[in-house]
């Protein structure tokens, strides 16, 4: 089931939680699905709700905890309430969810972690407008993730939980998030590589048709991409150097091998970007050619038809000394002018033509 439809139909009183799942801190035992109620009671239990005063925390179990990920979808407009209510969430989500934020960051907060990651819609047909933001929020107990449109990362992750995978704390669900978008990211540069070939064999081969509106429709879904994901290496790198108290050196690790990922695919995003720009001024200079050849034509037609139309224009004069007029084979002398003019203009255009440049 995608992230576009709810695995189950959602209680009206679900304030737009898409998903919710539950893991424990015992690595055997799978997680367990959420609904908004169940983990409204798991939040106050545990002493996150926004309205709870301590902080007892679940089970315990080999200096490890359960934690929660839970998903909304921010169309329902209950999704902001429900939050507010039953999570202690830092401003600066609140804040960035208000505020739009598409900019990918992650920057902490207090002993929480606020993130904006990019990725395409699910259905992404190569359009640099089908790319959705996901705004996420975790600390050690919770997980939160919000946003508007379906994506494929988070598909992606829903379809890994439900068959057995199950991240030991919520950082390593960050580093699985992140990923999970690097390789659908990494999906969506190679189908635009084949894209490309396929441009690049058909320029090659001159029959193509129309591949500048192409080529600069797959340049401007690489920019934007690169645009929106440029600052994430940056981001966790300066994270990484001050984290919080609960992340661990395994957990540092992982993200740091997932800011290397991200930075291994947008350089790869800039070679292919600089290949369609060569690509792009190929292009140009076939069709510059092309135009360069039919403006020749056109100059030695109009040329060749010169003499033709001066004679025509001088002897169609109703006027008195017309020469030839009363010869009895004037029609064909001026015919013979006429065709001698035409095969010296002819000759002069074309010869000009074939000198080297």
């Amino acid at each position: 089931m995608s992230d576009a439809v709810a695995s189950a139909p959602l209680a009206a009183d679900d304030a737009g939680l898409i998903c919710g799942w539950r893991f424990f801190c015992e690595p055997q035992q799978p997680a367990q699905a959420m609904t908004a109620q169940s983990a409204a009671a798991w939040l106050a239990s545990s002493g996150k709700s926004a309205s709870a005063g301590s902080d007892s925390g679940p089970i315990q179990a080999g200096g490890r905890r359960d934690f929660l990920w839970l998903h909304f979808n921010l169309a329902n407009t209950q999704s902001l309430r429900w939050l507010q209510r039953h999570a202690a969430l830092p401003p600066v989500f609140y804040a960035a969810l208000r505020e739009g934020l598409t900019s990918t960051r992650i920057e902490r907060a207090d002993d929480s972690l606020v993130a904006v990651l990019n990725d395409v819609n699910f259905e992404f047909n190569f359009d640099s407008a089908d790319i959705a933001t996901l705004w996420i929020c975790l600390d050690e107990h919770l997980v939160i993730t919000a946003r508007t449109q379906p994506l494929r990362t988070v598909d992606a992750l829903r379809a890994a939980v439900r068959e057995g995978d199950s991240p030991a704390s919520t950082a390593e669900l960050l580093e699985h998030l992140m990923r999970t978008q690097a390789d659908v990211l990494v999906k969506v540069v190679r189908e635009t590589t084949v894209r490309v070939d396929d441009i690049e064999d058909a320029v090659l081969a001159q029959r193509y048709h129309h591949p500048r509106a192409r080529l600069g429709s797959l340049r401007r879904l690489l920019v934007r991409l690169q645009r929106l994901l440029a600052p994430e290496p940056a981001a966790l790198f300066r994270l990484l150097q001050q984290p919080p108290h609960w992340m661990g050196e395994d957990d540092r690790r992982g993200l740091a091998a997932a800011s290397e990922e991200f930075s291994l695919m947008l350089r790869d995003m800039q070679t292919l970007q600089d290949r369609i720009k060569l690509l792009q001024e190929e292009v140009a200079a076939a069709v510059n050619e092309d135009n360069s050849n039919s403006l020749f034509v056109l100059t030695v037609v109009t040329v060749l038809a010169l003499p033709i139309n001066i004679l025509a224009g001088l002897f169609g004069m109703n006027v008195g000394g017309i020469p030839l007029a009363e010869h009895p084979h004037g029609f064909w002398i001026v015919v013979s002018l006429v065709a001698g003019f035409t095969v010296v203009a002819a000759w002069l255009a074309f010869r000009k033509r074939r000198q080297p440049d």
